[in-house]
C-alpha cells in the first residue's frame, strides 16, 4: 500500500520530534558531510606550474603538477574519518557520551576548516612537499592555481561542525540508549512511541521485536 508523502513528517510531529532532530536524519547528515570532506581530499586541490627543466618532463610541466588534497592538507583525511566515526557512534551513545562525541566532531570539523583554509591562504607552501618530491629541490618557487575542492572542504567542514552541535539538542528527543539511561528515565512510558530505523535495529539486536 502506498504511503502518503507527508506521513513521515506527520508521524514525527505526533511523536513530538522535529524533523531535524530525528536520529536517522542527523546521523545521515553527519555521515554525508564527513564523506564529502573525505572525497574532496582524493581530488586535485592544487596545480603547480613548474619550469620544464625542473621536472625533466616537458609534457608533465605543460599539464602542471597535480597535488591531491590528501597531500596538500594531510590531516583533513584523518579528521574526516574521525568525524564519520563520531557521527555513527552518536546513534548508539548515551546522554553523557553524546557530549563527548559532539566535542570530537566539532574539533574535527574545526581542524578540517583550519587545514583547508591554510591551503587557500598559502597554496605554494601547501604544495612544497609535492614540489620537492617531483624536483628533488625544496623551497622552489612556482605558480600555483587552486581548484574548488579546498573551498568545498571548508563549506562541508562548517556544516559538519553545525551538525555536531545539533547532536546535543536533538538527543533530547532520542530514545534511551543504555540500561543506566533507562533507569534514569524512570518509567516504561519513556519506551513508548514511534521508533526510527536505528532504534528498530538496536531493539532487534537486544532480542526485542519492534513490531
Amino acid at each position: 500500500m502506498a504511503v502518503p508523502a507527508g506521513s513521515a513528517a506527520q508521524a514525527a510531529a505526533r511523536s513530538g520530534t522535529p524533523a531535524w532532530a530525528r536520529k536517522s536524519t542527523l546521523v545521515l547528515l553527519i555521515t554525508v558531510l564527513a564523506m564529502a570532506v573525505f572525497g574532496a581530499t582524493t581530488q586535485t586541490w592544487l596545480t603547480v606550474h613548474l619550469d620544464p627543466q625542473q621536472l625533466g618532463q616537458p609534457g608533465a610541466a605543460q599539464d602542471g603538477l597535480q597535488v591531491q588534497g590528501s597531500k596538500a592538507a594531510t590531516t583533513v583525511t584523518a579528521l574526516a574519518l574521525v568525524a564519520l566515526a563520531g557521527g555513527l557512534a552518536a546513534s548508539i551513545a548515551g546522554r553523557i557520551a553524546r557530549w563527548i562525541i559532539t566535542a570530537i566532531i566539532v574539533l574535527a570539523a574545526v581542524g578540517i576548516i583550519t587545514a583547508a583554509a591554510t591551503v587557500l591562504a598559502d597554496p605554494l607552501a601547501a604544495a612544497q612537499g609535492s614540489i620537492a618530491a617531483a624536483t628533488g629541490v625544496a623551497g622552489s618557487t612556482a605558480e600555483v592555481s587552486v581548484t574548488a575542492f579546498p573551498v568545498l572542504a571548508v563549506v562541508a567542514g562548517s556544516l559538519l561542525a553545525l551538525g555536531g552541535l545539533l547532536v546535543i539538542p536533538a538527543g533530547r528527543h532520542w530514545k534511551t540508549r543504555t540500561k543506566y539511561d533507562a533507569a534514569a528515565a524512570g518509567s516504561p512510558a519513556a519506551q513508548a512511541g514511534p521508533v526510527d530505523e536505528i532504534d528498530s535495529w538496536d531493539r532487534l539486536s537486544r532480542g526485542d521485536d519492534p513490531t
